[in-house]
Formats: C-alpha cells, structure tokens, sequence
C-alpha cells in the first residue's frame, strides 16, 4: 500500500498555523454565517483582531464558496460579485453569553480566491492579505480545509516572490516583507499610517522568517544565508528590472481598482447602515437609532442620519 506523500515544508507551515484554536465565540460566530447561505466550504479568519485577540472591534472573515448565485440567491448580487469581488457584508450576533460580536464578511468563489492568491492579474490585495497569518475557523470538510491550504500556500508563494523581486539585494528576512508590504499598501486605499507596514513583520518575526524561506523554496528560488541571517536571493538585475516594469501595472491601477469597489459597495454592503452607526457609537458614544426603512435603504436615508449626527454634535 503506498503511502501518503509528506506535505512540503510550507504546507506543514501554513497547515500547523491555519488550525490553531481562536476564542470559542469566534467559532460559534464563524459557523453561524456559514450556514447562513447555500454552499460555504471554509471561513477564514485574519486581520488585526486575529493579532490582538480582540473581540471588541470589528473581526475580518472571508467565506468561500462553491458557487457565488447559491450563496446570493439572487442574480445581481452574484454577477456584482463575480465582476467585481468581494461582496462585503456587516454582521452582529449576541451570543448565548449575551457577547455582542460584529464581523466584516467578504464572499469568494473558491476559483476567485485561487486566482487572487497566485497573483493572476493585478490586484494585489488577496495574496498580500493572505501571506500574513490566518486561521481556518469553519470548513464544510476535509477537501474544503485542504483547498484552504494550498491557497493559502499560494499566497505565501506570491508574496515571497515579489518580497525577492522588490526587496534589497541582501537582507535580513524582516527586510524583504517590509519592502512587499511597502509596495502592496502603497497600491491600495489605505488609511492606515505609512508607517503600518513596516510592523506586520515584527509582530512575529520568526513566523514570517520561516514564510520566506519556505515560500522561496516552494517557488524553486535559490538563495544564499549566513550565520547572521542575512539572505542573498539568486537574482539577476534583468530579473529585477523587468520585476519593476511589471509592478507598474499593480501601482498603476490598484487604487482605481479599490475606488471601483468602493463605489460598488455603496450598493452592495449588507449590513452597512449598522455598520455605520456602530463606527459612530464607536468613536463618539452616540448609538444612532436606525429603522428598518433606513437600514433598507441607506443611501435615501443618509441625509436625515446626517441632519441628526450635526444637531446632536456628533459631526463637528
């Protein structure tokens, strides 16, 4: 009888860190959005909440999905999704504990996510988010948690490349995803501090030494280290320049990329309306009352929830 081959040293990796246990609500939350809708196969974990082990703000889930329409039930959201993803939603549950746990929830096809993770066109969000660490808190069965791993093997895989494409010629580990992250934040929408890729790194500095190695070795990249630790990926400067020719495209058109999404999830973002008033309570202690009409229709009642926030001096 043969025997099972041994998963590679990055599946072992991202493997070993997918199935550490999270705080028990996480996982009941997880499994309630996942039955909320028609053919889930995983929820993902991630984000800076997954840091912190805070349960307090908003946590990032990503649920993949067979089909887009089973899970949407409906055409347009499903076709909205497939053309532009993620549809992007808000939850609240108040748990047995009587907890309130709120959650952002992106919805992908299982395909969508294998393409974003290898790096196929040039959205760079997906592989970037990805090559960081996540937990695989909800899966449907064996077969949905083993796509899970090789996707995420795959954005470790795209995120080392490009760390030894744009990074320094020799460095220390720390420096190649510092110079990656640098790049993928830089193409985006952000409104984090320019500072805050620089420290995803340095929340676990070994966890993403192991990353590189094992991703570069993954990707069949040969690579030079010292006693030291300081790294010297075999690269020609060809490889280099036409790395640099090629991110143009990713620096060119990821903003208006993020801008088309945003724009899209001004019709599309369930839950959004909850979503902001808790974001105001958040930030000013004013919980705004919302009816079921503006919870249906946000933008109509936007001018009204303004008048409101301006009167009470929430808005300044």
């Amino acid at each position: 009888m043969r025997q099972a081959e041994a998963p590679s040293p990055l599946a072992a990796l991202i493997e070993a860190e997918l199935l550490q246990p999270v705080p028990p609500a996480i996982s009941a939350f997880a499994a309630r959005l996942a039955t909320q809708g028609q053919g889930a196969l995983a929820v993902l974990f991630y984000g800076s909440n997954l840091r912190t082990g805070d349960l307090e703000g908003v946590l990032d889930f990503y649920i993949l999905v067979e089909r887009l329409r089973d899970w949407h039930g409906a055409a347009l959201p499903a076709l909205a999704n497939q053309w532009l993803p993620p549809n992007v939603g808000y939850h609240e549950w108040v748990n047995e504990a009587g907890q309130t746990l709120r959650a952002k929830v992106a919805v992908l096809d299982l395909e969508q996510f294998r393409r974003g993770v290898a790096g196929r066109g040039i959205d760079t969000t997906l592989w970037a988010r990805f090559a960081q660490p996540t937990r695989l808190i909800w899966t449907r069965d064996a077969l949905a948690a083993e796509a899970a791993v090789a996707a995420l093997a795959a954005a470790v895989v795209t995120a080392s490349r490009w760390a030894a494409l744009l990074g320094p010629e020799r460095g220390m580990a720390s420096d190649y995803w510092d110079a990656v992250f640098a790049r993928t934040y830089a193409a985006e929408l952000r409104v984090e501090k320019s500072t805050r890729p620089l420290s995803l790194a340095a929340h676990d500095p070994q966890r993403y030494a192991q990353a590189l190695y094992a991703g570069w070795q993954a990707d069949g990249l040969a690579f030079s280290r010292d006693t030291n630790g300081v790294l010297v990926p075999a690269l020609t400067p060809e490889a280099r320049l036409r790395a640099e020719r090629a991110w143009s495209a990713h620096a060119r058109w990821g903003k208006p990329l993020n801008l088309l999404r945003l724009t899209k999830s001004v019709f599309t973002f369930a839950g959004g309306a909850d979503y902001v008033a808790w974001k105001v309570e958040r930030h000013s202690g004013y919980r705004l009352p919302l009816s079921d009409w503006q919870r249906r229709h946000p933008l109509l009642a936007a001018p009204k929830a303004l008048w409101t926030l301006w009167r009470r001096g929430v808005l300044r």
